[in-house]
């Protein structure tokens, strides 16, 4: 290892990705060092390179000057997985944004495709369209401009109960090894060279053929899903992050790798969709749907998304301005509103005359002076009910489903109705920027309440009662609590504010003890980040990836020293 000095590590930086791709200042690596939601730490700084060569490169330059490597894609993940965290490391780090790899080649006519480093689930949706196949995950956190390889290296589920979490056995990517050398291990099923420059410059440039591109016995997503998601009697959940079934390579590695790119299907996109909104007072009633659906349906629903009844009504007052902007001028919009948000915030920090997170407060402020932006259905479906379920269907799936709720609801407590195409929009974008509500209440109310905690929960696909009922000393610790999620998955997500001077962190050890006690796992479809512990099987993956600890550590509250120790 040589003698760290910054100047000579920042001039061999610049000799690879040139001096303009280097961000040095604190003001231009906030973005980069602190997490949308949480976490933040010091990087000694942003490097952006311009190739995946370029990434070899600088990951070489890391390792023989022992530096710290975390890999970064768009950064908009909920538990600070690819942001340093604290400043108890004992290595200077270097944060690689691949944003401006975004590289996607497609395979098959469509029916495969290859991702690099940086590329969207927003670019990926365009650039299938004109082969009628999409995505793993649509909306959702396409929705925020997250990155496909992030969701790959996260085992992030989404919406789509057919497809289970984002996984695939194929990819390329570097890792250290014991000795403290850089290998790469190409299981692309591309024949693309013998040696690292000669396969990342063949594939960068697509320069392979036909006869190139291999089929080998590996899965490019997780195919078995909708199998497991069917066996509503099994003991445990149909998903969540540290499921062994699903940790392969680049698949769960929450940066303890190096990922250049990876291999995945696509989906045929449905030639008619329809959308059920379901209410009712009893969650025993979307139980038995639930059951029903799962184990006797020939057709699977596309998805099936939960919201109570507080949940509509904070996304209503909290998440307006991001329903709007997606709604008026879509969904690939949203990243440049964050980005903006992010600028905006970074100003006001430095005028002391304006208030802390004035972007949040500001766009609040709009919000109040425009026009209910809900369809009178759903709002009717509001004051009758707490409990909704947004149940989209497709193609064979839709008259199946419509005479089950015709029959169904005759004999049970609630209703239901067939959305046309706008309250179906409407439907499942006001779920989903659900999400944001949290943030947006806790940051106009700061002053008055504590601190915000978010989990997203496994629950076994054989529990009855999904709906929490918490023991009564931590329940009465919440000033807010909002439910929404993935009700045919049983993954639930479970936003809390927690009352002013209540210990959030001893708060979240009781939550997740209360979890452990129910047979439930955490967290479902994100990383585990800086926010939760690791479990055994996902440690011992990360070690078994990253023997020198190089790479991302202290991901899961493991130890960020070198080798582990």
């Amino acid at each position: 290892m040589n003698h760290f000095s910054k100047d000579h590590f920042l001039k061999d930086l610049s000799n690879i990705i040139g001096e303009k791709n280097i961000i040095t200042t604190e003001w231009g690596k906030l973005p980069f060092s602190k997490g949308w939601r949480y976490g933040e730490g010091e990087a000694l700084a942003v490097a952006k390179p311009g190739t995946l060569f370029e990434i070899w490169q600088t990951i070489q330059v890391c390792i023989d000057m022992d530096i710290i490597i975390i890999m970064q894609a768009a950064n908009t993940g909920l538990t600070g997985g690819s942001t340093p965290f604290g400043d108890d490391y004992d290595r200077p780090i270097l944060i690689i944004n691949t944003r401006r790899i975004s590289n996607i080649h497609v395979l098959n006519e469509g029916k495969q495709i290859v991702s690099f480093a940086g590329s969207t689930l927003v670019g990926l949706e365009k650039k299938l369209a004109p082969y009628g196949r999409e995505p793993h995950s649509v909306i959702g956190s396409s929705c925020i401009g997250a990155s496909i390889v992030g969701g790959v290296c996260n085992n992030s589920g989404g919406a789509l109960i057919k497809r289970g979490p984002a996984y695939t056995e194929l990819a390329l990517y570097a890792k250290i090894d014991t000795s403290g050398n850089l290998v790469l291990i190409n299981d692309l099923g591309i024949e693309l060279g013998d040696n690292p420059k000669e396969i990342l410059y063949n594939l960068q440039n697509q320069n392979y053929n036909q006869s190139q591109i291999k089929y080998p016995d590996k899965l490019a997503s997780d195919n078995e899903y909708e199998k497991r998601v069917r066996n509503i009697e099994a003991d445990t959940p149909s998903r969540f992050n540290a499921d062994r079934r699903r940790l392969y390579g680049a698949s769960g590695c929450a940066g303890k790798v190096a990922v250049f790119a990876v291999r995945l299907d696509t989906y045929p996109i449905p030639k008619r969709n329809q959308v059920f909104y379901v209410g009712t007072n009893s969650p025993r009633v979307l139980t038995t749907i639930r059951r029903d659906i799962l184990s006797q349906f020939k057709h699977l629903p596309t998805s099936g998304e939960y919201l109570h009844r507080d949940c509509y009504d904070a996304a209503k007052k909290y998440s307006k301005d991001t329903f709007i902007v997606i709604d008026k001028l879509g969904a690939d919009y949203i990243p440049k509103l964050f980005e903006f948000k992010r600028i905006v915030d970074l100003i006001a920090d430095k005028v002391k005359i304006l208030p802390d997170q004035f972007s949040d407060r500001l766009m609040q402020f709009l919000t109040k002076i425009t026009f209910n932006h809900l369809p009178i259905r759903m709002e009717d479906y509001r004051d009758k009910y707490e409990h909704h379920w947004i149940i989209e269907t497709s193609d064979k799936g839709i008259e199946e489903a419509k005479e089950y709720f015709d029959n169904f609801f005759q004999k049970n407590e609630g209703d239901f109705f067939e959305c046309n195409e706008k309250e179906a929009k409407k439907a499942i974008l006001h779920r989903f920027v659900a999400a944001s509500a949290l943030g947006r209440y806790h940051s106009v109310h700061k002053k008055d309440i504590g601190s915000m905690l978010s989990l997203d929960i496994a629950f076994p696909r054989n529990e009855l009662d999904w709906f929490e009922n918490l023991p009564e000393e931590i329940d009465t610790s919440f000033e807010m609590k909002l439910y929404y999620g993935h009700l045919f998955c049983h993954v639930l997500h479970h936003n809390y504010i927690v009352k002013k001077g209540v210990d959030g962190d001893e708060l979240m050890r009781k939550l997740l003890k209360y979890y452990d006690s129910i047979g439930a796992e955490y967290p479902a479809e994100h990383n585990v980040g800086h926010e939760y512990f690791a479990k055994p099987a996902l440690s011992s993956f990360y070690k078994d990836l990253d023997p020198t600890n190089s790479f991302n550590p202290g991901i899961g509250k493991t130890s960020k020293k070198k080798f582990w120790s």
